[in-house]
């Protein structure tokens, strides 16, 4: 894996406080668990950035590299791989994934 990629992939991830890497954008997801996710994300008030895997085959391939984790999507908050479909679902249920971006609600209107 080239190291440009994965510089790239750090620099988006450390650069926004919320990151989803998804097949297809929020607004017309490719996949049904990349739908999942972004539904979920999307249900905070809490703005995030979104990375269509599905534009470059490098960053499609790379960010499984980067967290060492199989499956997109993937969720970073704070610089920090949160999970795929399976543990996002399972955290927004039992309220982990609200705790954790508590702290980033309505940060652009604080």
């Amino acid at each position: 894996m080239s190291n440009a990629v994965l510089d790239q992939i750090d620099g988006v991830v450390k650069g926004n406080d919320v990151v989803l890497f998804m097949k297809g954008t929020p607004q017309m997801p490719q996949c049904g668990f990349s739908q999942q996710v972004s539904s979920i994300v999307g249900s905070y008030d809490v703005p995030y950035a979104a990375v269509n895997v599905l534009l470059d085959s490098a960053v499609r391939e790379g960010i499984k590299t980067y967290a060492d984790w199989p499956t997109i999507p993937q969720l970073y908050i704070k610089g920090e791989f949160v999970g795929g479909c399976d543990i996002i679902n399972e955290m927004h249920t039992n309220g982990e994934l609200a705790e954790m971006l508590k702290p980033l609600q309505n940060k652009e209107n604080a």
